[in-house]
């Protein structure tokens, strides 16, 4: 298991398959902030307000000068019944390989109900525009969260 980048850590570069067809890089907002976040699934409670709570804010995200992007390991055409859903505003990358996942460390043992599972670890990553991590905020609660990370690239 990998551990998680750390600031001043080059981020891995990525391709995957995004919403909307056609492939995201890390690559292509070179020279802009990136706010990466690992989630585990479309559509599950916690997943759908963090993804919401972007997108409201994604006006302020790219004033800010940065772009959002969120991964998991649902196929692309799960995230575009996700983003028609609840009118997402965010991109949403699909993983469904894991290699990303585990590039950041974010694929790991989790527990529940007394059950071990594999699974995403809710992770965000603030991304410099020179292509190192700048922040990163293990185990996230999604309550306040995007606000959080706005502040943090403001600051």
């Amino acid at each position: 298991m990998t551990d998680l980048p750390q600031p001043g850590d080059k981020a891995p570069e990525f391709t995957l398959p995004r919403d909307g067809g056609g492939e995201v890089s890390l690559s292509d907002f070179q020279g802009r902030q990136v706010v990466l976040y690992f989630y585990p699934k479309d559509d599950t409670p916690g997943c759908t307000k963090e993804a919401i709570a972007f997108s409201e804010a994604i006006e302020a995200f790219a004033e800010a000068g940065a772009v959002v992007i969120g991964v998991s390991k649902d196929s692309a055409a799960k995230h575009d019944k996700f983003a028609a859903k609840h009118d997402l505003k965010v991109i949403l990358a699909s993983d469904e390989e894991g290699t990303t996942c585990e590039d950041y460390g974010v694929w790991r043992e989790k527990s529940m109900y007394g059950k071990t599972f594999m699974g995403i670890e809710r992770t965000t990553f603030l991304i410099g525009a020179d292509g190192a991590v700048r922040q990163v905020w293990p185990k996230v609660k999604v309550a306040g969260h995007s606000d959080e990370v706005l502040a943090a690239i403001r600051a």
